[in-house]
């Protein structure tokens, strides 16, 4: 399937192409000139002289996966911590991203970028947080990552003007005084020098497959200025944003402590929520919740895998489409799903939505849970014009998979075998763009030992300053691991935990 050649015209033949709304594969021919599809045909389709071809016998071609929700920086943290919620791995930030250099920041982005076009994944939201701020040549060194592998991105930077240890109402109080002092190493920069940052990187980007958006992280993490001055400054730069909002029970109880009403209403009330606006989790949204974010055209980036895997709860997927709201799917960061697999993120979502309950009519079909993985993806990055189908006028991000794998042998329902069958080993080739960036399963862009010595030398360089950031993180376990519990088992007027009644 090799292209030797850069040429203006390629031409794919002899694949299947998928279609998701009749659950066939296709026989068809794609003509690709220059990154973009220009027509799909009957097999033998015409193409101009001195094409380069493509020859996809044997091949199923599917849209690249579209990654609605990841951070690039925990691709260096990746199986760090076993049971941590995401409470505790807020407390444990500073242990497992201390240090980060440049270099440290560039191969993040690059071993996440890798593991995610190797799977399927062609297009990513990486909300990637710099402490205490962000900065231009981070987030350049995190692009040109991305760039480097080849691959899309929206990267918006993680950002707040209030620590985890202040945003959570009582915890600060909590913690005994020698550790309250430690803590204060944690604070964030003022938000005036965050949004001079930001705006800094907005003004000249020069990245073309990487553009960039604005992460508030969470909403009660930012002062009310702060996300005012994100509002303005997305509407100036015609950007999105993606906020964390309701991912945990312990968000949401505090959001309605400290503003007296649900995150999603504080967002509204603040001018935030609009078809630009992603809410990453939303597990604890409510009815009205969902009818915002519905009624304003935004999406919400599902996580089942990382929902799980934090203890937060389990998102009511079916009442989001059923509000209209538009649903991607999302991986999280590798430190708290340990993979950027978007097809076992895909495949979740089918599977998580069936243990909510016995209406069997109500669990979320292969077709939306792929759609969202595709087309949903696609609309939370603002680029639903550009990718998220196989079609003409689209950017030739295309995936080959394997017909002749143990995964499609033998081939019934393709939609069903994309999302609840394939777990990434059939890929053979990935097409970003017109460009193989995956050939034959072996990535063309990436050198793999030594992007492992690049890896274990950032590591090990590292290693006498995670070692006392673990010891302190494993003393403010044993206050936040309590606190924050406590703070679940508070009443709310919803429930999405799998258990009936969790422990008191």
């Amino acid at each position: 399937m090799a292209i030797k050649h850069k040429r203006p015209f390629t031409i794919v033949r002899g694949g299947k192409l998928l279609d998701i709304a009749k659950r066939k594969a296709v026989p068809a021919d794609i003509l690709i000139k220059g990154d973009t599809i220009a027509e799909i045909g009957r097999p033998g389709l015409a193409a101009p002289a001195g094409a380069t071809v493509i020859d996809a016998k044997h091949r199923l071609m599917h849209p690249g996966l579209i990654n609605a929700h990841t951070h690039s920086p925990g691709n260096l943290a990746k199986g760090l911590h076993d049971r941590w919620s995401l409470e505790l791995l807020l407390t444990a930030s500073q242990w497992a991203h201390i240090d980060y250099s440049l270099e440290d920041k560039y191969l993040s982005a690059q071993i996440g970028a890798a593991e995610m076009v190797m799977k399927g994944c062609t297009a990513a939201y990486d909300l990637a947080a710099e402490f205490p701020l962000p900065s231009v040549e981070g987030l350049s060194a995190m692009a040109q990552a991305y760039e480097d592998v080849g691959m899309r991105c929206m990267l918006a930077p993680l950002v707040a003007d209030i620590s985890f240890f202040e945003a959570i109402p009582g915890l600060m109080e909590r913690l005994p005084p020698r550790l309250r002092m430690e803590v204060e190493s944690f604070k964030q920069a003022p938000w005036k020098v965050t949004t001079k940052q930001m705006r800094r990187a907005l003004q000249k980007w020069p990245f073309e497959m990487v553009q960039l958006a604005l992460a508030p992280t969470i909403p009660f993490h930012c002062s009310d200025d702060f996300l005012i001055a994100c509002r303005d400054l997305a509407k100036e730069y015609d950007v999105g944003i993606q906020s964390h909002v309701s991912e945990s029970k312990v968000e949401a109880v505090a959001g309605y402590q400290i503003y007296g009403t649900s995150l999603t209403t504080h967002m509204d009330k603040m001018g935030l929520v609009n078809e630009r606006f992603t809410v990453a989790h939303g597990v604890w949204l409510d009815d009205d919740d969902m009818k915002r974010l519905g009624d304003r055209g935004a999406s919400v980036a599902h996580n089942p895998g990382s929902n799980m895997r934090l203890g937060s709860g389990i998102a009511d997927v079916r009442g989001m489409l059923d509000h209209k709201i538009n649903v991607g799917i999302g991986t999280d960061g590798a430190n708290c799903s340990d993979n950027q697999n978007m097809y076992e993120a895909t495949r979740l979502a089918s599977l998580v939505s069936k243990v909510r309950g016995p209406d069997w009519q109500r669990w979320l079909g292969t077709e939306e849970a792929l759609l969202a993985a595709t087309e949903g993806g696609a609309r939370a990055l603002g680029l639903h014009k550009q990718i998220g189908k196989v079609a003409p006028g689209y950017k030739a991000d295309i995936v080959f998979l394997d017909l002749h794998h143990i995964n499609w042998i033998p081939t019934n329902d393709p939609v069903n075998g994309v999302v609840h069958s394939e777990d990434g080993s059939g890929v053979h080739s990935v097409m970003i763009g017109g460009r193989l960036i995956v050939e034959n399963r072996k990535i063309l862009t990436v050198d793999l030992p030594k992007l492992a010595s690049r890896a274990a030398a950032s590591k090990a360089r590292r290693a006498p300053l995670t070692g006392p950031a673990k010891k302190l993180y494993l003393q403010l376990e044993k206050v936040v691991g309590t606190f924050c519990p406590g703070l679940a088992k508070e009443p709310l007027h919803i429930h999405r935990y799998g258990a009936s009644h969790h422990a008191h």
